[in-house]
């Protein structure tokens, strides 16, 4: 399962509105969650209000509870197409590396709380995600 920065956010940050939800989903899952670097740093940067957090999210990927999946070169048009495709949303570099990853790897299930955005991303081979929180 793919985890946008959303829900890394509100997994650590318990006044985040979706923090509940989000660590039903995180407890629950089955299979590995991975992200993709931009969605890390994404998270990472607006998690910067305490290090505490910002830690915490260091230990979730050394600890094996999130993996990264790679992203180069050969990534870089089809973020960019896909980037262009839905830019009156707009669709940022962290949704277009986890769109690309999603069609690379050909996984469904992605885990965030930008249901709007994610609902009318298409990507190839899969065609719609299965969104969680549901």
């Amino acid at each position: 399962m793919l985890v946008d920065a959303g829900p890394l956010i509100a997994l650590l940050d318990r006044s985040d509105p979706h923090h509940e939800a989000c660590r039903k989903v995180f407890t629950a899952a089955k299979e590995p969650l991975l992200t993709v670097w931009p969605a890390f740093t994404e998270a990472m940067y607006l998690l910067s209000f305490s290090w505490q957090a910002q830690a915490a999210l260091w230990e979730f990927l050394q600890a094996g509870a999130l993996g990264l999946l790679p992203l180069d070169a050969s990534d870089g048009p089809r973020m960019r197409e896909l980037m262009e495709k839905y830019r009156d949303l707009p669709m940022d570099l962290a949704d277009a590396a986890l769109v690309r990853v999603a069609e690379r790897e050909g996984i469904r299930k992605i885990f965030t709380i930008d249901r709007r955005d994610f609902l009318v991303y298409r990507p190839k081979r899969i065609r719609r995600f299965t969104i969680l929180p549901s």
